[in-house]
């Protein structure tokens, strides 16, 4: 029989041996706990306390992806603290087999392509298809929705600043038609770039004032369509700010200037790059000895 000094010794011996694993198994779990919410930190998305958020929909055509391309280095490098805004471009139903192909491509490497049930077109309900679908196919809301065209160049932080202190419902806002009006409740807004709160948005979507009404002028049809519905008391133009491009639109155009929001009617690459020195787009571009850039 062990002594009992000795089995006094044996047990301790044990419980040291216990407590040290015990002590080596938590501190390994802590470590891995502390591991792991690091690597969730970095990985989780930045949360910004936006006021508001934006979609914008850039209207244009299955085949014009050099024009999409374009336009998303344009938005990619534009950002604004004050709302979150994503940008989509919007086209019908795609009949090419060349064109599926490549917008196939489009979607799994930008994810920035909305596909509407309709046949492409200009004045035959596109419009109508793109307000009316959002509400279906969104996983979320937005504030304020934005019909666009891709020959306008949009600058976001100004276009987020004067949304700002706008209503959140009941809004219409853009360039109001005809040039010369500084009256939004008269007429409609220009198809540059408008914008509807998401009230009216869902409001389009059960409405039947704009489903028996979707062929002819689409955008003046958005206006009528309000007026019909006695909506949109929030109503804005944005002139100076929302012009055509200068020369190519009578009284629609002036010359570029500083606090612009939008610049339409840009058909030509020499006009975009007009404008995009005009507001010295590429300044941030930093130094390197990978390539050298010099402008006239």
């Amino acid at each position: 029989m062990m002594p009992r000094k000795n089995l006094l010794l044996a047990s301790l011996s044990s419980f040291a041996i216990v407590i040290f694993i015990f002590f080596i198994s938590f501190t390994i779990h802590s470590l891995t706990t502390s591991l792991t919410n690091i690597i969730l930190l970095q990985q989780a998305p930045l949360i910004v306390n936006t006021q508001f958020t934006l979609l914008i929909g850039i209207f244009t055509r299955p085949g014009n992806f050099d024009r999409r391309h374009f336009l998303r280095l344009v938005y990619g490098i534009q950002s604004t603290p004050i709302a979150r805004i994503d940008v989509k471009f919007i086209f019908c139903n795609i009949t090419n087999r060349e064109q599926r192909t490549f917008v196939s491509l489009e979607i799994m490497r930008f994810n920035d392509i909305i596909v509407l049930n309709c046949t492409e077109n200009m004045n035959s309900g596109k419009t109508y298809t793109y307000f009316s679908t959002l509400p279906q196919i969104l996983p979320t809301r937005y504030d304020y929705v934005m019909k666009a065209d891709d020959d306008v160049y949009l600058r976001l932080e100004p276009l987020a600043s004067s949304l700002q202190s706008l209503p959140r419902v009941d809004l219409y806002y853009g360039f109001v038609i005809p040039c010369p009006s500084m009256n939004p409740f008269v007429h409609y807004m220009s198809g540059m770039g408008f914008v509807l709160s998401w009230d009216l948005v869902e409001w389009i979507r059960r409405s039947n004032i704009p489903a028996n009404n979707t062929y002819g002028p689409e955008d003046k049809l958005v206006g009528q369509w309000l007026n019909m519905g006695n909506k949109a008391k929030n109503r804005v133009s944005n002139k100076p700010k929302m012009y055509d491009y200068p020369g190519t639109n009578g009284k629609c155009s002036h010359e570029l200037i500083p606090d612009t929001i939008a610049v339409h009617r840009l058909k030509k690459w020499e006009q975009w790059i007009n404008v995009l020195r005009f507001f010295n787009v590429t300044k941030q571009l930093q130094p390197s000895s990978l390539y050298s850039i010099s402008y006239d």
